[in-house]
Parts: structure tokens; C-alpha cells; sequence
């Protein structure tokens, strides 16, 4: 029988923090954040309970490179059926490798890349994602055209937001590919 090595955890408390638990991976440590006030019982607890957690969350955004082609076409079929014959991937995969960007696409060989980084996103934010990168097999600028291509998914300017938050929040420095908003 196969034995699970237990990650290491560090606890960091915090005075301002009142109500809340969090927890996050580091590289290869499990960083558990809690209020100060909290007993050690209290502690040992909530460790336990957002280990769980992030065990659970992580397994659920286990996403396969198979699992993002299927995903790729999906998204072709609903928001871009009338390039569906100019639009065929050659591959469609998640890398570990982009650092300042969200994903990438080479309309030449019709490969697309999509960031780790993302995988524990909401699944909007994913297809969002996706959806630009496959607007770049139609057309590979972003001009009107592939931003009229983007813009047929619902959640896009929200999918933006929340990337352009993300971003905002951890330092990122990113590409600004985003469109010009106009009045």
C-alpha cells in the first residue's frame, strides 16, 4: 500500500485576520493562514480541515491536455461555429512555462499553450482564456476582427476583469493585449 507523504505546513497568524482561514500552496509547502487568536487546539483543527480542502480542490482541477482539446472544441461549436473549419488545433495543451501571459497560440503550426497558472481559475476565466487563444487560428492580431471574434463569449469583459485583478493582486506585469474601450 502506497503511502501519501504529508506536506510541510506553516502556519503564519495574523492580528488583523479575525474570522478567516486560508490555506495555499508555496512551491512545496502548505501555508495555512489564521487569526492570532486562535488556541492551538483551534490551530490543529482548521490545519487539518484546509489541508482537506486544498487536497480536494486540487483534485477536482486536475485538467488533462485531452480534457482542454475537448474543452477547445466545445467552445468552437458554441461561440465560433462559423470558422469551426478554419479553427482546428493541432494541439491544445497546459505548460508550465509563461510566465507573463495567460496563453499563447502559434497560428502558424495551430498549437495552443495555456498557462498552469490558470488551471485553479473558475471555469469561465479558463474558457475565456481559451476562446482568445483560439480566436488567434482565425485571425492573429488583436484588431477588431479577432476582438469581435472574443467578444461572442457572454463573460468576457468579466473573464478580463478578473485576470486583469488577479494580475493586479500578485505583481504580475502582463502583455496588454486587451481592447481599447471606446464611449
Amino acid at each position: 500500500m502506497a503511502r501519501t507523504r504529508k506536506p510541510v505546513v506553516e502556519v503564519r497568524r495574523s492580528q488583523r485576520r479575525r474570522r478567516t482561514v486560508s490555506a495555499y500552496r508555496e512551491g512545496e509547502r502548505v501555508v495555512v493562514l489564521i487569526p492570532d487568536r486562535f488556541s492551538r487546539a483551534e490551530e490543529t483543527e482548521w490545519v487539518a480541515r484546509m489541508l482537506a480542502r486544498l487536497a480536494a480542490r486540487e483534485e477536482r482541477i486536475r485538467h488533462t491536455d485531452s480534457e482542454l482539446l475537448v474543452r477547445a472544441r466545445r467552445l468552437i461549436s458554441r461561440y465560433l461555429p462559423d470558422h469551426a473549419e478554419d479553427i482546428v488545433p493541432a494541439s491544445v495543451r497546459w505548460v508550465t512555462n509563461q510566465n507573463g501571459r495567460w496563453g499563447s497560440c502559434t497560428p502558424e503550426d495551430a498549437t495552443i499553450r495555456i498557462s498552469h497558472r490558470i488551471q485553479e481559475m473558475p471555469d469561465w476565466v479558463i474558457d475565456y482564456v481559451l476562446l482568445h487563444e483560439l480566436a488567434h487560428l482565425v485571425v492573429p492580431s488583436h484588431n477588431a476582427q479577432f476582438w469581435e471574434l472574443v467578444n461572442r463569449y457572454p463573460r468576457a469583459e468579466r473573464a478580463r476583469g478578473y485576470l486583469e485583478g488577479i494580475s493586479a493582486a500578485t505583481g504580475l506585469v502582463l502583455a496588454d493585449d486587451t481592447p481599447t474601450l471606446q464611449g
